[in-house]
This record gives structure tokens, C-alpha cells and sequence, in this order.
């Protein structure tokens, strides 16, 4: 039986969501979005990214609100493909994948951190990655308390997300360009499939901009009436950010030529600094660090439910199961995951650790619910859902295709890291699997 307390309101899952979304994302990416598809014409990754995250969405929030656990992802395919046979194996693979790339998803967070800081301090390389290390730490320390104290610090943090954005997105609007923003190269809208392998690569970008808007349902244990707030924070936080980036995207391209956009290593506080000067860039860069903090604890806390939730079911290691005394959390869980993301802060780069991060779960955890849940719909048409998602089956039938555009515009060793991973995960379930003499080879 679980130890964690229903805390979290409305408000704050929303938070959570939208600061988990934002983060240091859409500040690092930006260039990298201009770049793979070279003009303003960028803005096409970002719908993708918007309307994939709708649709995929829609599958999250059936799900969540349905069996709303600790462990998200975890608890939805053991669910959804039989507890003691298919869904034991893809719930292990998930939990093996999240091993990893939780982690990678936090030293993501602080790579891009460390990085935007040398705009205010020169920083050696191995400087940042001292940054690194440390932030982990101090974000740990920020998440060992209550988590009703932990929703209260999560709106306070959104609201200072929201107000950057908007300040961001207000000044490039009073100061925009149109001939910057709507001036396209002869040949940027040929539909080629140069245009296409483009836009997958920037829809990589963008996608890991609007990751988050399901971190509720790694949280579903600690909702407040979780049938009904699950899929309202999933499509508020959705909606929110998918605004703010499309304006965001826009007012950038209205104030910077995409030229120089592309190769910008600090576009917030460049900028700022066309518009207002240095004083209002060095303003912004303190604020997008502050967003990257925000990010990192919704992540840290989010995720820090997935190995709890596989432990507490007697799937990974009874470690991970434990709970605080006095603040009712999963500490240990939470400290083992800081510590990996600590070890991989100070060996990766963040280019590289965007694509990981996405083409790692494509298959098993976002293809895998869809599939899932569509199989589920057709095969047990009598299932109760307490939040039926309009459209129905065109959300995960869209979500699926999207994901596999993406997952094959990604280089082909991040495709065959994928796949390796994969088949690693089963081979390692089926060992295990043979000596407890479980399914698939449990005697009858």
C-alpha cells in the first residue's frame, strides 16, 4: 500500500506540469529549431510539437485518470497489456529505460544551466560542469520536504516562468520586425525530403521542449481527485505553453534575423540585449537560470515516483519502496536518481542528450500507451473511463504516426542506441524471468 498523501491541488499539478515544460528547453533549442530547417518557417516544428502533444495528451490523460498511481507510465502498461505477462515485461522496460534517461532528462537541465551561466561568469569547461553537479545537489535539498510544501514553492516558481515568458514575448511584439519574421528563402516551403528530415529534426528539438505536460501522472498518488484534475493540468499546462512557445518562436524571429538566431548560443539574452541593452540581458539570463531550477525540481519529483512505484509492486529493487518518516515521500528513490543524473551531468553534452532522451522512449513508453490503450477501447468496449477524450480513435492514431516521424528522422545511431536498449531490457527480464521461474516460463 502506498504511504503518499493526496496533497496537490488543481493549481498546483498545473504548476508542476508547466515548470517541468518549460525549463531550460525552448532557451537552448531555439537555434537548434532555426537551424534544421534554416528560416522562420521554424514555426512548423513547433505546431508539430503542439499537436503532437495534444494528441499524445489525450492518451495521457485517459490513462491518469483511470488509474491514477504513483509511476505514470509504469503502472498504465501493466494495465493496459496484463499485469503477470506482456505488461510485466513493458512495464520493466520502461523502468530499465527510465534507469537511464531520467537522469539524462536532469543533466540535461543542468548542461543547458551551466552553459547560459558563462553569459554572466567565464566558465572553464570544467567549471560547468562543477555547476552542474552542485545544482543537482541543491535541487535534492529543495525537494526533501512535504510534498503540500512542495506544491506551494511549485506556483510561486510558475509564476515567475509565466511572467519571464510574457515579458519576452511582450517586448519582442512592441519591437517586431515583420520583414525578419515572415521573410523566407525561394525554396523553404518545397516539400522535399530534405524539407522533411528538416523538420523532424527540429521537431526533435521542440518535442523535448513540451515534454512535461504528463508529469502529473508520475504524481497520480498524490492528486487531489485525480479522475478530474489529471486531465484538466495535463490540457491547461498544454495549451498554456504551447501559446507561449508559438508567440515566443515568433517574437524571436521578429527581432533577430534567423542568420544570426541559428548559431546563438544565449538567444534569450541576445536578445534583450538588441532591445534594452546589456543591464536587461544579464535581467533575462537570471531569470531563464531560475526557469532551469524550477524545471529540474518538477522533473527530480516526478520522476523520483517511477522506480518507488515498480518497488512498491515488488518489480525493481525494495530500496527504491521506502518512504520519509516525517515527509512521506520516496527519499531514497529520489536520492539514488540524483545521484545518477549527478554521474551523467559531468559526462554528456546537451545536443546529444536531447536526442537520447527522446528517441529512447518513443517506442516503449508513448507508442506503447497509445497502442495500448487503443486495443483496450476495441477489445473491452465496456471499460469504464472516468474521462473519455473527444475525437476518439484519431488522438493516438495521430500521436503514433507522429512519433515514428520523428523517431526516423532521428541519426541512425540514436535509432539502433534505441533498439539495443530494448532488446538489453528483454534480455535482462528474461533471465531474470527464468531463474523465479516466472512468465513466460513459469511451470503450469
Amino acid at each position: 500500500m502506498s504511504d503518499l498523501v493526496r496533497g496537490l491541488t488543481l493549481r498546483q499539478a498545473v504548476a508542476i506540469n508547466m515548470i517541468d515544460m518549460v525549463g531550460i528547453g525552448p532557451f537552448i533549442t531555439i537555434p537548434f529549431v532555426i537551424g534544421a530547417m534554416s528560416g522562420p518557417q521554424c514555426i512548423l516544428a513547433w505546431l508539430l510539437g503542439a499537436l503532437l502533444s495534444f494528441m499524445d495528451g489525450c492518451v495521457w490523460a485517459e490513462l491518469g485518470a483511470k488509474w491514477p498511481q504513483a509511476g505514470g507510465s509504469y503502472a498504465f502498461l501493466q494495465h493496459l497489456y496484463s499485469k503477470h505477462k506482456w505488461g510485466k515485461l513493458l512495464s520493466f522496460l520502461y523502468i530499465w529505460q527510465t534507469t537511464f534517461q531520467a537522469p539524462l532528462v536532469i543533466a540535461s537541465g543542468t548542461i543547458g544551466f551551466a552553459q547560459y551561466l558563462t553569459y554572466l561568469f567565464p566558465l572553464s569547461g570544467m567549471e560547468q560542469k562543477m555547476v552542474s553537479g552542485a545544482l543537482i545537489i541543491f535541487i535534492t535539498s529543495l525537494l526533501y520536504r512535504k510534498i503540500e510544501t512542495i506544491g506551494k514553492i511549485s506556483v510561486v516558481m510558475n509564476a515567475i516562468v509565466i511572467g519571464t515568458m510574457l515579458w519576452l514575448i511582450g517586448s519582442g511584439l512592441t519591437h517586431f520586425n515583420a520583414h525578419l519574421a515572415f521573410t523566407f528563402n525561394p525554396d523553404a516551403m518545397d516539400f522535399t525530403p530534405a524539407f522533411f528530415f528538416g523538420l523532424g529534426q527540429a521537431s526533435i528539438k521542440t518535442v523535448y521542449s513540451f515534454l512535461g505536460y504528463y508529469n502529473v501522472c508520475h504524481l497520480g498518488g498524490e492528486i487531489e481527485h485525480p479522475q478530474k484534475n489529471i486531465p484538466r493540468s495535463i490540457f491547461i499546462s498544454i495549451a498554456g505553453i504551447a501559446v507561449l512557445y508559438l508567440l515566443m518562436q515568433t517574437a524571436v524571429s521578429g527581432v533577430i534575423p534567423w542568420q544570426q538566431a541559428k548559431d546563438s548560443p544565449f538567444i534569450v539574452s541576445t536578445f534583450f540585449e538588441i532591445i534594452y541593452g546589456s543591464a536587461a540581458a544579464q535581467i533575462a539570463t537570471v531569470l531563464v537560470l531560475f526557469i532551469a531550477v524550477s524545471s529540474l525540481f518538477a522533473v527530480m519529483l516526478g520522476y523520483s515516483r517511477v522506480p518507488y512505484a515498480a518497488a512498491l509492486d515488488g518489480n525493481y529493487f525494495p530500496v527504491f519502496a521506502r518512504v520519509h518518516p516525517t515527509k512521506h515521500f520516496p527519499h531514497i528513490s529520489l536520492l539514488i536518481l540524483a545521484g545518477v543524473a549527478f554521474i551523467f551531468s559531468l559526462l554528456f553534452k546537451m545536443k546529444e542528450v536531447i536526442t537520447a532522451i527522446i528517441v529512447m522512449r518513443i517506442i516503449i513508453q508513448f507508442i506503447g500507451q497509445s497502442a495500448g490503450l487503443l486495443a483496450l477501447h476495441y477489445a473491452k468496449k465496456d471499460t469504464h473511463f472516468p474521462y473519455k477524450m473527444w475525437l476518439f480513435p484519431l488522438p493516438p492514431i495521430i500521436a503514433i504516426v507522429v512519433w515514428l516521424f520523428i523517431f526516423f528522422s532521428s541519426e541512425t545511431i540514436f535509432v539502433a542506441a534505441a533498439a539495443a536498449f530494448i532488446v538489453s531490457g528483454v534480455l535482462v527480464f528474461l533471465y531474470q524471468a527464468m531463474v523465479k521461474r516466472e512468465w513466460p516460463f513459469k511451470r503450469s
